[in-house]
């Protein structure tokens, strides 16, 4: 009874109160989201008006009801359907592979300690900085040789080595710290590098390679240069190609273009919705160790 009667009498801390700084930096936070939010909302309004809406009442109104040709034209004009199922097989696929290559090479060079660990890691730092237009031409020639051109897997193993380069070497400098204490107590309980590798490393690092998926996946689904140059046959385009070719040809409204636009939009934001505590919880962790 005594320690709960001085537990009770113990004086509560205060209760936090923002700063003005903290005011601030709130009310700044807002604006910046409502203006990164607004043209997402007006082509959301635009792509349910009517051309005669449109018109009428201009880009800014709010659509009076819901009108839905707009939308189906366009999805019947590029085959929408194949586009999507494209770019989620060539994005999943690069984010996946992308994410096992970083892992593997990171491990080799972050607690493997490879020699030459430090040449290697600028030449990945290298490539990440290499512009695309610059490998156009020998990346070309090169699926020209082999039978890959106009292919999904060229697009595939293209922006899958792209991406592990910036994996690896950001992989490298978070693997780097990890804790040697735990690598020596799986040595001494008898386990061997790969499995200290699947068992130990990846459980642990499972946060920062979800935040890589996350972004290797958005990426590779927002591309366009290499795609529209790499995949010219209308079964193979992307959703980013296909809307940028029909858009150049100058067929569509104003509220198909919305459609289109919108269509285009929703697919990545879905996936950033399902996987956003992945990605927060990644960040967290980061920002905690």
């Amino acid at each position: 009874m005594t320690s709960i009667s001085a537990a009770a009498r113990r004086p509560r801390p205060a209760a936090h109160r923002r700063t003005p700084g903290a005011w601030a930096v709130l009310v700044s936070l807002a604006v910046l989201a409502v203006v990164m939010l607004l043209p997402f909302v007006i082509i959301t309004f635009n792509a349910f008006k009517s051309p005669a809406e449109y018109s009428s009442h201009g880009p800014l109104s709010v659509p009076k009801g819901f009108y839905l040709q707009g939308i189906k034209d366009f999805w019947e004009r590029v085959d929408f359907g194949a586009k999507l199922v494209n770019s989620l097989i060539i994005s999943g696929s690069v984010a996946v592979l992308a994410v096992i290559l970083s892992v593997l090479n990171s491990y080799a060079l972050g607690i493997g300690r490879i020699k030459g660990r430090v040449w290697i890691l600028v030449l990945f730092l290298l490539a990440n900085t290499m512009p695309q237009e610059v490998l156009v031409y020998p990346l070309y020639f090169m699926s020209k040789k082999v039978g890959l051109y106009d292919t999904r897997l060229s697009i595939i193993i293209i922006f899958t080595a792209i991406q592990t380069a910036f994996g690896t070497y950001l992989l490298s400098s978070v693997l780097s710290t990890f804790p040697r204490e735990i690598l020596e107590a799986a040595r001494m309980d008898g386990a061997g590098r790969f499995r200290i590798l699947w068992r130990v490393v990846v459980p642990i690092s499972r946060p920062t390679l979800g935040v890589l998926f996350v972004f290797f996946f958005i990426w590779t689904w927002n591309e366009f240069f290499l795609p529209m140059i790499f995949l010219i046959s209308n079964e193979n385009q992307t959703v980013p190609v296909a809307l940028g070719v029909l858009q150049g040809q100058k067929l569509m409204d104003a509220t198909m273009t919305s459609a289109s636009a919108l269509l285009g939009i929703i697919p990545a934001v879905v996936f950033f919705l399902i996987f956003q505590r992945t990605l927060t919880r990644g960040i967290t962790v980061g920002a905690v160790k």
